[in-house]
C-alpha cells in the first residue's frame, strides 16, 4: 500500500487517527481530575483507598502487558484499538449510572479502574506499533510530536473544564464526557483505510508458543543497552514521581485547601510546559542530538518534582504552576524523542512485544509507586510522601546519563525487516535455537 507524499498533513489515516484521539484525550482529562474528585469528596476515600484508586488502573500493565505484546504482534492493531476505545466508554458510562441510582460505592470504583486498565494495556501497546506501520519512520519523531502536542493542548483546556463541569454537574455526570470522547474516537478510527496483514500460519508452520515470543520481546529490551538505560531512567521516575502524585489532588485539598477551580487552572497553566515541550521537541533533538536531548530532558524533570513539597500553604499556587510546567516541559519533550528512537531501532515484526515490554517495566513501577506515597501518606502524612517522591526522583536522569544513549546524535536508519526464516532464528522459534543474548540483541 503506498502512502501519500507530502508528509503526515497529506496522510489521511494518520489525520484521522490524530483527530479521533486528540478529542480522546480531551475527555481524558475529565475523567483524571474527576474519578479521584469523586474519590476524595463524593465517596470519603481514606488515603489508602485513594491510593488503590491508581494503583487498580495500572496493576494490568503488570499482569498483561506482555502477553498484550504477543497479541498486538499477531492481530491487526487497529481493530484492537476500536475495541478498547468503545469498551472504555461503555465502563465510563456506568460510574454516573451507578450514581444516579445512589448505590455508587468505592469498591465500585476501584474494579472499574482495573478493567478500563486492562482494555488500556492492550490500547496503549497496539497504538505505539501501529504508528510505524501507518507512518514512514522519518516522520516518527513528527508523528508522535503531534499526537503529543494535543495531549499537552487537552492538558491545558482539560482541567479548567473539568473543574467546571466538576462545580456545575458534579464529578459523576462529568464524566460522561469522556465517555463520549471515546465513542467520537472510535468513530474516526472505523473510518481508516489503512490494512494491515496479521502473520499467517498453516498447517506446517504452526502459530508459535506465547512465551517464547514473550522473551524474545524481553531479550530484546534487556538485551539492548540503550532500551535497558531509557527504561531504567522511565521506570525508576514513575515511582518516585507516583509517589508524589499518588496522592497530590489529596494533599491539594486536604492541606492546602484548594478547590476544584483552583485546581483546573494549576493543572490548565501547568500544562503549558508541555504544549512548549510537544512543539520544541523535534527542533531540539536536531540541534542537540537524539542522546543529549534525552539526557537534557530527563535532567529537568528530575528535578522538577522538588518545587511541590516547597510550595508554602498560605501560596502554594505558583510553584505548583512552575513544578508542572518544568515537568511537563521535559517529560514530554523526553517521551516524544525516547519513544520515536525505540520505534526506529525495532523491527517490525517486535514493535507490540518491545513495547509491551516497556511498558510492563516503565509503568509496572506506577501501582507500586501509588501503593507507597498511599502508606507514607496514611502512616507519616500527606507532606512526607511528598518530600519522599520529590526527592527520590532527583537521580533518576543518572541511567541515560552513564548509557550510550548520550552518544546517540541523530536518529538511527531504519531497521531492516528479517525474512520470516531469520525471524525465527532470531525469535528462537526453531527448535534446538536458543533465544537471543544480550550480545545478539546489541548488535
Amino acid at each position: 500500500m503506498r502512502r501519500p507524499r507530502g508528509g503526515l498533513w497529506s496522510n489521511p489515516d494518520f489525520l484521522k487517527l490524530w483527530t479521533g484521539q486528540s478529542i480522546s484525550e480531551l475527555g481524558s482529562q475529565v475523567s483524571q481530575l474527576a474519578i479521584p474528585w469523586l474519590a476524595a469528596v463524593g465517596l470519603h476515600a481514606s488515603p489508602i483507598e485513594f491510593s488503590l484508586l491508581g494503583v487498580l488502573g495500572f496493576l494490568p500493565f503488570i499482569l498483561f502487558a506482555l502477553p498484550a505484546g504477543v497479541w498486538v504482534d499477531r492481530l491487526r492493531r487497529r481493530q484492537i484499538l476500536i475495541v478498547g476505545d468503545g469498551a472504555r466508554a461503555v465502563l465510563l458510562t456506568l460510574i454516573p449510572i451507578l450514581w444516579a441510582l445512589g448505590v455508587l460505592q468505592i469498591w465500585h470504583l476501584l474494579i472499574l479502574q482495573f478493567v478500563i486498565g486492562c482494555f488500556t494495556v492492550f490500547f496503549d501497546v497496539a497504538y505505539q506499533s501501529y504508528l510505524p506501520a501507518l507512518i514512514e519512520r522519518e516522520h516518527l519523531v513528527d508523528g508522535n510530536s503531534k499526537l503529543q502536542l494535543t495531549v499537552s493542548v487537552a492538558q491545558v483546556g482539560g482541567p479548567s473544564m473539568t473543574g467546571g463541569l466538576i462545580a456545575t454537574i458534579t464529578a459523576p455526570y462529568a464524566i460522561v464526557v469522556d465517555a463520549a470522547s471515546f465513542v467520537v474516537s472510535t468513530a474516526f478510527m472505523l473510518r481508516m483505510k489503512h490494512r494491515e496483514t496479521p502473520p499467517r500460519y498453516d498447517a506446517n508452520d504452526p502459530r508459535p508458543k506465547m512465551w517464547p515470543q514473550v522473551k524474545e520481546g524481553l531479550a530484546w529490551v534487556l538485551g539492548n543497552r540503550q532500551l535497558r538505560a531509557i527504561a531504567g531512567c522511565t521506570g525508576t521516575s514513575n515511582f518516585f514521581g507516583q509517589v508524589l502524585f499518588a496522592i497530590f489532588i489529596l494533599y491539594a485539598v486536604r492541606v492546602l485547601h484548594l478547590s476544584s477551580v483552583q485546581l483546573g487552572v494549576i493543572f490548565a497553566v501547568g500544562s503549558v510546559g508541555s504544549i512548549i515541550g510537544a512543539l520544541l521537541a523535534n527542533r531540539l533533538q536536531k540541534r542537540l542530538g537524539v542522546g543529549p536531548a534525552i539526557v537534557g530532558y530527563a535532567v529537568v524533570f528530575s528535578c522538577a518534582g522538588i518545587l511541590f513539597p516547597l510550595a508554602p500553604r498560605s501560596s502554594p499556587i505558583p510553584e505548583l504552576m512552575a513544578g508542572l510546567a518544568l515537568f511537563g516541559f521535559a517529560s514530554v519533550a523526553y517521551n516524544i524523542t525516547q519513544v520515536s528512537l525505540r520505534q526506529a531501532i525495532t523491527p517490525e515484526r517486535l514493535q507490540g512485544r518491545m513495547n509491551a515490554a516497556m511498558r510492563w517495566i516503565v509503568w509496572g513501577t506506577i501501582p507500586l509507586g501509588t501503593l507507597t506515597g498511599g502508606a507514607i501518606g496514611q502512616a507519616v502524612g500527606l507532606r512526607a510522601a511528598m518530600w519522599v517522591g520529590a526527592i527520590g526522583s532527583i537521580p533518576v536522569f543518572l541511567w541515560v546519563l552513564l548509557s550510550p544513549v548520550r552518544s546517540i546524535r541523530t536518529m538511527p536508519e531504519p531497521v531492516v525487516e528479517p525474512t520470516p526464516a531469520e525471524a525465527e532464528l532470531a525469535g528462537g522459534l526453531v527448535e534446538g535455537t536458543p533465544l537471543p543474548g544480550p550480545a545478539a540483541a546489541d548488535a
